[in-house]
């Protein structure tokens, strides 16, 4: 493998891989290199190879690496982060120049020559689970598919300590915030998640875990922020489970759950669908005796569907579709409050539904 030393790490790399290995001896090195250690990026995820010669300290070299779409948590929620510490980023001294231009030129051509990606390959960019994290706040726990939060630090707020604990499954995290350490001493870690609003301050906010400046907290919640990242992109691509709606087919043993977004979208529509076409009233014991029946406009051939000789369905306006009516709408809101229906969406739906009563 070739080899290219730097400032912050040495890379060694070949036509798949380019592994990291940061500079961790020392009290001045970065304590986030430190918690990294090690990294082994797949030369399938450079996007760009951007070399600057005489960019850096005393006209030293620069090299940065830009990689494609969805491959690098890092920049995903260290936007604020200086980029000395940026993990893709290597500088160097004049005298080797000539030495780094050459490997960065291979380095860009084993890119050029790979072919795209495994998406779920980010996962060797962060560090493994379970992860653990202790801020003076109180701690954070991750497991591939949940978050835990516990405020039992020194410094947690006296709501949250009240509050003890938040959880949260991967599948309803949105994504994950990181601001470095203000003027007051404290930095922090935000889990966004769908249709929870976060509070202004993150000291009572239930979806925060504050850090300090002290020791490497900052960093770990850094590292935290870009783990569950990586963890919610890969999860996006691996292969779910078919509804069976519409007639496709279910993965055999496959179950969709609740937790799954894509089933309460695929829910979304389907409810949508429901106002459409037939409706099928079943009548309960209590509502009268009256037997099952479908209602379909303009088709006389849906009422064979419950049954020859069956009572038709009450007109539009009957008590009996009117509390079908209701059941629809808050369906409905239910997945307005999810975020799965728009304002718009939800309104006209739910105008049609009160126009049939």
């Amino acid at each position: 493998m070739d080899e290219l030393r730097g400032d912050q790490a040495s890379w060694a790399f070949d036509s798949e891989i380019v592994r990291v290995r940061f500079e961790t001896k020392g009290w001045f090195k970065s304590p986030l290199f430190k918690l990294l250690g090690t990294l082994d990026l797949p030369v399938g995820a450079i996007r760009e190879v951007d070399f600057r010669p005489g960019a850096g300290r005393k006209k030293g070299w620069v090299l940065q690496l830009r990689l494609h779409d969805r491959m690098d948590p890092y920049a995903a929620v260290g936007a604020m982060l200086d980029e000395k510490y940026q993990p893709f980023r290597l500088t160097g001294p004049a005298k080797t120049e000539l030495v780094a231009e050459y490997l960065v030129d291979r380095l860009r051509f084993a890119a050029e020559q790979a072919g795209p990606p495994d998406p779920a390959s980010v996962l060797s960019l962060v560090p493994s689970t379970p992860l653990h994290v202790l801020t003076s706040e109180g701690t954070a726990r991750f497991e591939a598919d949940r978050l835990s939060l516990v405020w039992s630090g020194t410094y947690a707020s006296g709501y949250k300590k009240k509050k003890q604990r938040r959880e949260f499954e991967l599948s309803e995290i949105a994504h994950m915030e990181w601001a470095p350490v203000d003027e007051w001493g404290w930095g922090f870690v935000r889990v966004v998640t769908r249709g929870r609003a976060a509070d202004a301050k993150p000291k009572n906010d239930l979806n925060v875990l504050r850090a300090g400046e002290e020791g490497n907290e900052i960093q770990q919640a850094f590292l935290l922020a870009a783990t569950v990242t990586a963890h919610r992109w890969a999860r996006d691509v691996r292969p779910r489970p078919a509804l069976g709606a519409g007639g496709t087919e279910v993965e055999e043993g496959a179950e969709p759950g609740f937790d799954d977004p894509e089933w309460w979208k695929e829910t979304a529509r389907n409810a949508v669908d429901a106002l459409r076409g037939p409706r099928i009233s079943f009548h309960l014991p209590g509502s009268g005796g009256r037997d099952a029946a479908v209602e379909e406009d303009g088709d006389a051939g849906s009422a064979i569907a419950a049954g020859e000789g069956k009572e038709p369905a009450p007109e539009r306006g009957a008590g009996a579709d009117t509390a079908w009516i209701f059941e629809q709408i808050e369906r409905l809101g239910d997945l307005h409050a999810k975020g799965l229906l728009t304002d718009e969406e939800f309104g006209t739906k739910k105008a049609e539904l009160l126009d049939r009563i």
